[in-house]
């Protein structure tokens, strides 16, 4: 089978298309025929060796897909050949076949693509888990979120929306701020062009946000945590502007607020009950016609490595796909 390989840490131009064996399941693993691939932040930096994860090379990178199942090993019932799956793994996603835990392996809901199920489960999930688990999200409340036309961004306005808050997108360019309109969100913030603080302060009449979703840290975590609303929370999803912002713990104290982690890959291993409430929710709301998937872009397999160069340079909307 082919796989795109990380043979030596680096920029995506370093990965390579390589010939590679067909993975064989042991006692409780699942071989899946890959189908759809989905193209998230954490490819990037686990290939540069930036990532919690660290895979011994070489490894295949990509953690978000969709496939039938080839083959299940020893004492696994859960699923078998044959069936149309979905899973989240840490790296391995983007070749032709993928070995799993068979934990890892959930249905795709009737009716969905396979690009669609590779786009749902870690952006859909972690913000699923970040706003109705970690902030509490209730109908009415104001959600502000960075990085808004990204895949964490566009899911954050959907979820919030099906939850019945008013969401304000904030982007750097307004090309991606349209997408966040066609998605739902409210109002919006160029903060590459205008003033952050003023932005939120003019669209709340001077009372601040209630929830704050950040995949983006950097520059902007500050003066967004500055514009909270009293009991605000900011969920800390990520940090994709590459640094990780010190905060003035004063504020936390004059706002009466909260700062909340989000590790959706943590919460899935830890609270698997919790976890499969929170794809049970997902999957009503894809039925329902809350949730959909903004697919901006597919790529084949051998040119997968452009796409993760997309995510590298930010210049991603919504989700890319690659198509082993």
């Amino acid at each position: 089978m082919k796989a795109l390989l990380c043979t030596q840490f680096g920029p995506p131009s370093l990965l390579e298309i390589k010939d590679v064996p067909s993975p064989t399941p042991g006692p409780g693993e699942v071989v899946i025929t890959v189908k759809a691939a989905s193209v998230n932040f954490p490819d990037v930096l686990i290939i540069e060796n930036k990532y919690q994860f660290k895979p011994a090379l070489p490894f295949s990178p990509g953690s978000e897909l969709a496939g039938v199942v080839k083959e299940v090993g020893e004492g696994v019932a859960s699923t078998a050949p044959g069936d149309r799956v979905m899973v989240f793994t840490i790296h391995g996603a983007f070749a032709e076949e993928v070995k799993v835990e068979a934990t890892r392996v959930l249905p795709i809901p009737a009716g969905m693509t396979f690009p669609t199920a590779a786009a749902l489960l870690l952006t859909y999930g972690t913000m699923d888990h970040g706003l109705r688990d970690r902030g509490a999200v209730k109908t009415g409340e104001t959600v502000l979120v960075l990085g808004a036309s990204g895949g964490i961004g566009i899911a954050s306005i959907q979820i919030a929306k099906a939850l019945g808050a008013r969401v304000i997108a904030c982007a750097s360019s307004e090309d991606k701020l349209a997408v966040c309109r066609e998605q739902g969100a409210d109002e919006v913030i160029n903060y590459a062009t205008s003033d952050l603080r003023e932005g939120i302060k003019a669209l709340t009449g001077g009372r601040g946000v209630d929830v704050i979703v950040d995949p983006v840290g950097g520059a902007y975590t500050e003066p967004a945590l500055r514009s909270i609303a009293w009991r605000g929370r900011l969920l800390v999803v990520g940090f994709a502007a590459g640094d990780i912002p010190k905060i003035p713990l004063n504020l936390t104290l004059l706002k009466g607020c909260a700062i909340v982690g989000v590790f959706w890959g943590e919460f899935l291993r830890r609270e698997p009950e919790a976890f499969a409430g929170s794809v049970a929710q997902l999957g009503q709301w894809y039925a329902e016609g809350r949730l959909k998937p903004h697919i901006s872009a597919t790529f084949p397999l051998e040119r997968a490595a452009e796409a993760i160069e997309m995510m590298a340079a930010r210049q991603v909307v919504g989700k890319v796909i690659v198509l082993p």
